[in-house]
């Protein structure tokens, strides 16, 4: 998804401007999320860029979008752009913190007594 949102729209109070927009991302996240994963593939992550016009777009993640969009909605912003994009993408797999990355364990450190 790649759009630009009006926050003030005449005849909609803004508040409920804002709901809506916030529906529509919201919708898009779950849409994508429910789609089948290609193979090799463990989650749908989400490449994000965000800005107020005039600012260029930068990256931002994607559990940061809904606090953006409320502070640009504070700030009397009048749009603002918003660029979503699902790619699949692995997992890497978790290190216990008494293994190395091989695998293998961890060499024990010497007691160091009182």
């Amino acid at each position: 998804m790649k759009k630009t949102f009006s926050l003030q729209v005449e005849g909609l109070h803004p508040d409920r401007r804002l709901d809506a927009i916030k529906h529509e991302i919201r919708k898009y996240l779950r849409r994508e999320r429910s789609k089948a994963l290609p193979e090799g593939a463990d989650f749908w992550d989400f490449d994000c860029r965000f800005a107020v016009p005039p600012n260029a777009p930068e990256p931002v993640a994607v559990g940061a979008v809904m606090a953006l969009v409320d502070a640009a909605a504070a700030a009397q912003a009048a749009q603002f752009y918003l660029e979503v994009l699902a790619r699949a993408a692995k997992r890497a797999p978790r290190i216990h913190p008494t293994e190395n990355a091989d695998g293998t364990p961890l060499a024990a450190a010497p007691y160091v007594g009182d």
